[in-house]
């Protein structure tokens, strides 16, 4: 542990294009969580156990930079708690997608650009500006686009209350964009991305609890290696990605840029759950791209770490 913790992790210096390319890079994986999740349900895991192993693994690595330094540990507070909150709004994302469609559960979750600008105007006294503003007015276009066109896979209120119940979800990750980005500048990269990981370890942990084991431990060794590529391809890698390159641009356009997601979700839903993608679609799509070119890049100062 000691020798990791004395590795060289250096956060490359990135231009602010190269940052929003990389947050851009890391959300097409985060977007691909559907495909991964559908596939486990269908194995009889529980939204909770998928959120649980999907994080641990990463936990597990990361867990050697765990901060332990005393000026450190408000900060470390402040990352562990707003991944706690990101473990427990994830939840709320996965149970959606067991009766939604992959764009319909896409769109309320792309509302967090939204979120992500009161957060950082309420905590971090970030005021936003017009363009940041019109970027998230076109990503809200973009997802009522879909949403009037029909995407969802249910019917009735039923549908739509089931969709406000994922509103957890964007929520927390906004929130979880705004303390990375601005709330804690005495963390590295790595420190940061281990606290958020153990954290949404910790929030999934009572839900897990209360999970039937048959739902919990897989039993066929597909299963787990369905989990280890979920783990690589949508967590530990992406979110090492996302941690290091989300600061140099700010909450703004972070969030933003994470947009992409939902693209990422139509192509999903259309190439391997058969789903129906239509003009509409194409052209949320192009107006989520819209809102990353408007969004102006706003890195929060990061001082040396003691």
């Amino acid at each position: 542990m000691t020798l990791i913790r004395s590795l060289p992790l250096r956060a490359p210096r990135l231009t602010p294009p190269m940052a929003t390319l990389a947050v851009i890079a890391a959300c097409v994986s985060f977007g691909m969580v559907p495909l991964f999740a559908r596939l486990l349900q269908d194995a009889g895991m529980s939204a909770a156990s998928i959120g649980f192993f999907r994080y641990a693994s990463s936990a597990l690595v990361m867990f050697p930079f765990l901060p332990l330094a005393r000026e450190k540990r408000r900060d470390a507070l402040r990352m562990l708690g707003a991944g706690i909150m990101m473990g427990i709004g994830w939840v709320s994302y996965l149970e959606a997608l067991e009766t939604q469609s992959v764009a319909m559960v896409g769109l309320v979750y792309m509302t967090y650009p939204v979120f992500a600008l009161l957060l950082a105007w309420m905590l971090a006294r970030q005021t936003p500006t017009l363009r940041a503003w019109g970027g998230c007015a076109l990503v809200l276009a973009a997802a009522l686009m879909i949403f009037e066109g029909g995407a969802g896979g249910g019917t009735g209120g039923g549908a739509s209350w089931a969709l406000v119940l994922s509103l957890p979800a964007p929520i927390m990750f906004a929130l979880i964009i705004v303390v990375l980005t601005c709330l804690t500048p005495r963390l590295t990269s790595m420190e940061q991305l281990a606290c958020a990981m153990v954290g949404c370890v910790i929030g999934l942990a009572p839900l897990v609890a209360l999970t039937d084991p048959a739902a919990f431990v897989p039993r066929d060794g597909g299963v787990w290696l369905t989990l280890l590529a979920m783990g690589l391809v949508t967590a530990l890698i992406p979110q090492m990605v996302y941690t290091i390159a989300a600061p140099k641009i700010g909450p703004g356009r972070s969030s933003a840029a994470g947009a992409v997601e939902l693209p990422t979700m139509i192509a999903l839903g259309w190439l391997a759950f058969g789903e129906t993608v239509g003009v509409r679609e194409i052209a949320a799509s192009g107006l989520v791209l819209a809102a990353i070119l408007l969004v102006p890049p706003i890195a929060a100062p990061r001082p040396q770490p003691a």
